[in-house]
């Protein structure tokens, strides 16, 4: 290992999912471990006809976990969105005194 990389955890809403890909890359690019969603499911069209509101948990649970194995978090708040999974895993970070960054201020 060459250096201690920050790990970040990136959050928001899967509908900008070529904002989290340009992130993800940036971020790698700056030597910065990146964790990301598992899966786009507004932006691929899959949330309504797929994630079942069991998986939706799952998939909102694991994201915290996520959270848990990261220095830090990073919001995709295009446009100022923040939705109510997203705000929740905010809520989740600042509990565990995690740092929070955000694509737009």
């Amino acid at each position: 290992m060459t250096g201690k990389y920050k790990v970040i955890t990136l959050c928001g809403s899967t509908k900008f999912k070529d904002e989290f890909i340009e992130v993800q890359k940036r971020l790698t690019m700056e030597g910065i471990i990146v964790i990301s969603v598992g899966l786009f499911g507004h932006a691929d069209g899959d949330y309504q006809t797929v994630l079942t509101e069991e998986v939706k948990v799952m998939l909102d649970d694991m994201h915290k976990k996520k959270i848990d194995m990261a220095d830090e978090i990073f919001v995709i708040n295009k446009g100022g969105y923040i939705g109510s999974s997203t705000n929740s895993e905010i809520e989740y970070a600042m509990g565990t005194g995690k740092k929070i960054n955000y694509f737009e201020e």
